[in-house]
């Protein structure tokens, strides 16, 4: 039995917890689709919704690379490895594409949940992969870690993106007169 094999059930709630935040993630833009964009800016998506998915996705991929049925730690640790140092990289793409978009001025919170804390994550997951060889019963301690915080962070990221969209009003909508409903018997036409 590999060390792996005791995070069976670990990663089994944090890999399905993932996929079905993806699925959430999906049906919630959806839903705001229709509404006005106040200063439209796809570089605001890619910004601040699209590193969601990505991160929901690594935890889900990670979870399935850890789960599989390995004989030693050290040959998940490559894959492992690979999605840290590729998260790096897409952390600072998206560190960068905060900068450039113009729909909305970002706050340190979204600094630290957007960027800081998942480039630690991924930091995280790449140092445990090469510590992997010499310390493997210690080193799924800090995939685990790192699949939390990214999991926590595009949980955060998301409620805070659906929030911006419930509770801000679009000057666009401002605007807008609201819709009345005619009911049986009122005098007034609805506008």
């Amino acid at each position: 039995m590999t060390a792996l094999a005791k995070w069976q059930a670990f990663y089994e709630i944090v890999g399905s917890s993932a996929g079905a935040l993806i699925g959430l993630q999906f049906v919630v833009m959806s839903l705001i689709v229709n509404r006005p964009a106040g200063r439209p800016d796809p570089a605001a998506g890619n910004a601040f919704a699209t590193p969601n998915i990505v991160h929901f996705a690594a935890v889900l991929g990670l979870s399935a690379i850890l789960a599989a049925p390995w004989d030693a730690v050290s040959a998940a640790a490559i894959l492992w490895g690979a999605l840290g140092f590729g998260g790096l990289v897409y952390t600072g793409i998206v560190t960068r594409r905060m900068r450039k978009q113009t729909a909305y001025r970002p706050e340190f919170e979204d600094w630290l949940f957007h960027s800081l804390l998942p480039l630690l994550a991924y930091l995280i997951l790449a140092v445990a992969a090469c510590a992997a060889p010499f310390y493997s019963q210690k080193s799924p301690f800090g995939a685990a870690g790192a699949a939390l915080l990214l999991l926590f962070c595009g949980i955060h990221n998301a409620w805070d993106a659906v929030t911006y969209h419930v509770f801000f009003k679009h000057p666009d909508e401002a605007r807008r007169p609201e819709k009345l409903t005619r009911r049986p018997g009122d005098k007034t036409q609805s506008s």
